[in-house]
């Protein structure tokens, strides 16, 4: 029989490479977006007609409960999220009725509707928070340094709870970064490549930032997708690093992708205290063993490739928006 999965958050850049994993594996794919009178399909409309999409919100669980009606999955993705760091120092609340407490609205669900259904949770690397070993594993002890992370801290242990207490086949993946081409502009790399562009084609000279020294490990997005895939192939469910196991720095991003345009970052960055978070996280790095033993996963994209394929992207991007006047 074909399976069936319920994708949250389906028009974020990982919703748009999971459903275009999991329609290739002969899935028939449902994703939930939130009600609006608007909704975004740009990273999806090479697929949106193959794709059932219905209405939720994770602070609503008679909604989550509908689309679980309506979907019949067998497989669910939770990647909805107030998902931007610096914003949830703005919205804490928000972030986390969305991040936190909404996890929790559809884990009760899964649960209450009685279908026998696996669950993945996006948990993320902003846990580690201030780090406590380095690399960072699944032993790593938790230390958040913003409201994100918080949330996504109740996120990832009410998914451990839901599934010790209730016996569920519910899984959380911790991804560290994952950027790609359709990454939003608000985040820090696709800020860089896209006004790489922009200054590459003489829209602008300058670009802003704030503290160029946090290491991050920076991987692809569409290599990450299908380590949730295969966490809910497993027979049983558990938590996995998922990550490159490298990290380089804000700065070395910079580098790399003024360098791919053939442009000099420093000529062009500026510091801004603006951009600088209240708590920052200086560095993550994750280790990886426990997902390349036991899913058989490991990274396909370099950092090098990585920011090569955004800068591309971004490139000819802007110059069809020149062109388009």
């Amino acid at each position: 029989m074909t399976k069936k999965a319920l994708i949250t958050g389906l028009t974020g850049q990982d919703g748009s490479y999971l459903a275009e994993f999991l329609l290739d594996k002969g899935y028939d794919v449902a994703g939930m977006v939130r009600r609006s009178s608007t909704i975004n399909f740009s990273r999806l409309h090479h697929i949106q007609d193959d794709i059932q999409v219905v209405q939720g919100d994770l602070l609503d669980e008679a909604s989550l409960q509908d689309a679980i009606r309506q979907t019949q999955p067998d497989e669910i993705y939770n990647l909805a999220a107030q998902s931007f760091v610096q914003t949830s120092w703005q919205q804490p609340s928000l972030t986390g009725d969305t991040t936190a407490v909404g996890v929790t609205k559809l884990l009760n669900a899964v649960r209450s509707s009685g279908r026998d259904m696996r669950f993945y949770q996006a948990s993320s690397s902003e846990m580690f928070g201030k780090v406590q070993t380095v690399p960072q594993n699944e032993d790593t002890p938790f230390y958040p340094r913003s409201p994100y992370g918080v949330a996504k801290v109740y996120g990832h242990w009410i998914t451990v709870n839901y599934r010790e207490s209730y016996d569920m086949h519910a899984s959380s993946g911790i991804l560290f970064n994952h950027e790609s081409p359709r990454r939003g502009l608000e985040f820090v790399t696709r800020k860089i490549t896209y006004q790489v562009a922009k200054i590459k084609h003489g829209l602008t000279n300058e670009l802003r930032l704030g503290d160029l020294d946090p290491q991050r490990d920076w991987g692809f997005a569409g290599d990450y997708v299908e380590a949730m895939w295969l966490m809910m192939q497993q027979e049983q469910p558990g938590d996995y690093v998922i990550s490159t196991g490298e990290t380089h720095s804000v700065r070395e991003f910079c580098q790399l992708a003024f360098g791919h345009a053939g442009l000099n970052w420093q000529d062009h960055v500026v510091q801004d205290e603006a951009f600088m978070r209240p708590a920052e996280v200086d560095l993550l790095i994750g280790d990886s063993t426990k997902a390349a033993a036991e899913l058989g996963w490991k990274p396909k994209t370099s950092f090098e490739q990585l920011v090569r394929m955004m800068v591309e992207s971004d490139l000819e991007l802007v110059d069809k928006q020149i062109k388009n006047g």
